[in-house]
């Protein structure tokens, strides 16, 4: 059973149980997760939901994608758009939950799994927590309202998040705005019970840690300095700055796909002038359900995960990404727009 979907006390309790996956999000499991909000809504005898994961690895690493690129391969976008659609559909509905929802955020929390732990009201990470967002090495764009946690991240952190992307540990995570709680994973059993047996959610409060140091806040008028500008901007400016750090930037940008950095880009600022992952998940769907057909997205999906050779053919080179294609790429659909 790739998902545990139960009421256990006071609390509805959602696991996701594919730890030889690191957890990755299946389609089918998208849709349970959406019919068990649906239930539990206007059920009086659920005070909270609770979000988990089996094993130690990962919370979830990401989406499943092997359909995607199998179908896309065969030139079929629908069944990768048709996901992409219901996925932002449970994700909108974490963010809009009417009733408390809690997170345990261990190992892995990447791409998908930030989609569904991200958007949860109470977001509690360990010292294993290692979340990113790093669709740009595969040819997509932060997806799934990350873009929205992003670019509300200090600063200019969301840039450096999405354009690098970095793993946050739980110290970075909840300088971005990623997680809300740092409890050791020792007294998550415990923790877990307890809001369980009660449906208190101010539990919480009273449990969580200190957080660990956040190497990134050290770093934050370094980011803020080279990553304030466009993506040529910023790669002129990491140049120029030639700190390890910078260079280490600039290495991490050279791997992932110059239009999906670019559309990153756009979309992060198109997200700071909204206050609706609605309006977000639709910037984002702009992209994806573009990028198989039009982006570097089965490209990406070849050389890092179907091949492993790590050397793809991007589209475009680094500083000659189209502004028009840009433009294309972030356009209305009309009649094809994420409807929610």
């Amino acid at each position: 059973m790739d998902i545990i979907i139960e009421r256990r006390g006071r609390a509805g309790r959602i696991t996701l149980n594919r730890p030889k996956a690191l957890n990755a999000l299946s389609y089918d499991m998208c849709g349970k997760i959406e019919q068990a909000l649906d239930a539990w809504r206007e059920d009086d005898d659920v005070d909270l939901v609770l979000f988990d994961a089996a094993g130690d690895k990962a919370f979830c690493a990401g989406g499943d994608i092997q359909e995607m690129y199998d179908t896309g391969i065969a030139g079929n976008f629908d069944y990768g758009r048709a996901f992409w659609a219901d996925e932002y559909r449970m994700n909108a509905k974490i963010a809009g939950y009417p009733k408390p929802t809690v997170a345990f955020m261990q190992g892995f929390v990447m791409g998908g799994g930030v989609g569904v732990a991200g958007h949860c009201a109470h977001r509690v990470v360990c010292e294993t927590s290692q979340v990113a967002m790093p669709e740009v090495g595969i040819g997509l764009v932060p997806d799934v309202g990350g873009t929205l946690i992003l670019s509300r991240a200090p600063g200019a952190l969301g840039e450096y998040l999405a354009l690098t992307a970095s793993r946050m540990g739980p110290g970075d995570a909840l300088h971005a705005g990623f997680a809300d709680h740092y409890v050791p994973r020792e007294f998550w059993l415990d923790l877990i019970s307890q809001l369980e047996q009660t449906g208190d959610i101010t539990i919480l409060d009273r449990v969580k840690d200190s957080p660990p140091e956040a190497p990134l806040a050290d770093a934050q008028a370094r980011i803020d300095r080279c990553f304030a500008s466009g993506l040529d901007g910023i790669i002129a400016a990491l140049e120029a700055d030639a700190s390890p750090f910078a260079l280490d930037a600039l290495a991490a940008i050279g791997r992932n796909s110059p239009l999906s950095m670019a559309v990153a880009l756009v979309n992060i600022g198109r997200a700071r002038e909204v206050d609706e992952i609605r309006a977000v998940l639709g910037f984002e769907y702009e992209y994806t359900f573009r990028a198989m057909e039009h982006g570097d997205f089965l490209e990406g999906i070849r050389a890092m995960i179907v091949d492993k050779d790590r050397s793809p053919n991007w589209k475009y080179p680094l500083g000659q990404v189209p502004v028009e294609v840009v433009k294309t790429m972030t356009a209305p659909l009309g009649a094809d727009a994420l409807k929610l």
